[in-house]
């Protein structure tokens, strides 16, 4: 009988952020950062285990959600600002071996702040340690962004620059042309492969011998701010990558966008109501909106507010914006599909943007359905995209406005 090998992954989160609070739990692109982490390790055919390592309990119970195990909290002198990798992983084999038995083939790091992995990454790394005995680890690399060899140091003596780096039978590289300087690399975090004995008998997350496994530049993503976090964001909801994604595979924005179709509650409005003492109802609703809306019927395309409320406020909103209502609906995706073909829209040029429960099943039958930064987490699962914006608070505004730029794209 053929032993398969044991491989562990183990994903790396302390409670502690100071650049972005409690990041490694923050919604990122509509799912908890960690999560992107835990499912490439739980989509990999060679990883046998999945351990979330964590000073935090909130952290370890968003793991347990998300499939991964914590078996122990990670010690508060590891947790540090200042720890390493090598003392983390130190103490997840040891307190595995000791208090479980357990000793993995390979040990895997994938860290959370590098969400944005190639679907096939995790695997072709394992196996590229395991079909290479001599190797210690395998590391993740991705070509580097600026040449090393125009680089320079400033001599505290003098002032003078001094280059970095030299290279035999180049003179002067630093004014030589980039394609006949030597290649460099960038490591990224989005995979280590080690060997157990290269961390504990070794005292290193590397060893000596380092096999690479080159990434795609195109996803590089180190989020350390808020900056970083809302580029790759960006680069989930457009670039088109066939990433690992807790989702299902998203779908972009269309090319060409004829009818954007909208929930009221909760979408142009932040679903509340005030209700005077005869029960009238009023909300509120984003003058933003209106003008996103009225900006992207100038370039042709149709809105629709397809709504379950009965409410006069419902129609008289839609009225103001000169968009059609149909309100008091009990079956969203019954109403969609007989106007779809009642005015012959295809379904992939067709968006729609919703906030709850009950707009989900309308998601399937567009060609890609948005939610607002608020909607309920089981929308948020199942959408293509998650707004930065709350309903009621330029949700709708955001979501003309990305139309519209796509559109400037294309010309």
């Amino acid at each position: 009988m053929v032993k398969h090998p044991e491989v562990l992954a183990i994903i790396p989160a302390r409670g502690g952020s100071k650049g972005i609070p409690r990041k490694n739990i923050r919604k990122f692109a509509g799912y908890p950062l960690i999560a992107y982490s835990i499912r490439a390790a739980l989509d990999a055919e060679t990883v046998t285990r999945v351990i979330v390592s964590t000073d935090d309990e909130e952290i370890a119970a968003v793991a347990r959600e998300w499939g991964a195990e914590t078996p122990f909290l990670r010690p508060a002198e590891f947790a540090e600002d200042t720890t390493t990798d090598l003392p983390v992983f130190e103490h997840a084999l040891q307190w595995l071996g000791v208090n479980e038995d357990y000793h993995p083939d390979a040990v895997i790091q994938l860290r959370p702040t590098s969400p944005i992995r190639p679907r096939t990454l995790v695997d072709d790394a394992v196996r590229m340690l395991l079909d290479h005995p001599e190797a210690d680890s395998v590391r993740g690399i991705v070509s580097a962004g600026q040449n090393p060899h125009k680089m320079w140091r400033l001599d505290p003596g003098t002032g003078h620059m001094i280059p970095l780096l030299t290279v035999a039978g180049i003179a002067e590289p630093y004014n030589s042309p980039r394609q006949i300087l030597p290649p460099v690399y960038w490591q990224t975090g989005h995979i280590d492969v080690i060997r157990p004995a290269t961390i504990l008998e070794k005292a290193s997350m590397s060893g000596e011998v380092i096999l690479p496994i080159v990434v795609d530049a195109r996803f590089t993503v180190d989020i350390d701010n808020p900056m970083d976090w809302g580029k790759a964001e960006w680069l989930v909801w457009n670039a088109g990558l066939e990433m690992v994604d807790p989702a299902k595979r998203r779908r972009p924005l269309p090319e060409q966008v004829r009818l954007v179709v909208m929930d009221f509650d909760g979408t142009l409005t932040d679903n509340r109501v005030w209700v005077d003492l005869n029960g009238h109802e009023m909300v509120a609703a984003n003058r933003g909106d209106g003008w996103g809306i009225k900006r992207l019927k100038a370039q042709g395309v149709e809105f629709i507010v397809i709504s379950s409320e009965v409410n006069a406020v419902v129609e008289a909103r839609c009225r103001k914006l000169g968009i059609q209502a149909v309100h008091g609906v009990l079956e969203k995706p019954e109403v969609l599909q007989a106007y779809l073909g009642e005015h012959q829209i295809p379904a992939e040029q067709v968006v729609f943007l919703g906030n709850d429960i009950n707009d989900v099943p309308c998601f399937p039958l567009v060609g890609c359905a948005v939610v607002v930064a608020d909607a309920e987490p089981e929308a948020q699962r199942e959408a293509d995209l998650v707004l930065t914006r709350n309903g009621g608070h330029g949700a709708a505004r955001e979501l003309c406005d990305m139309i519209l730029n796509k559109m400037s794209e294309r010309r």
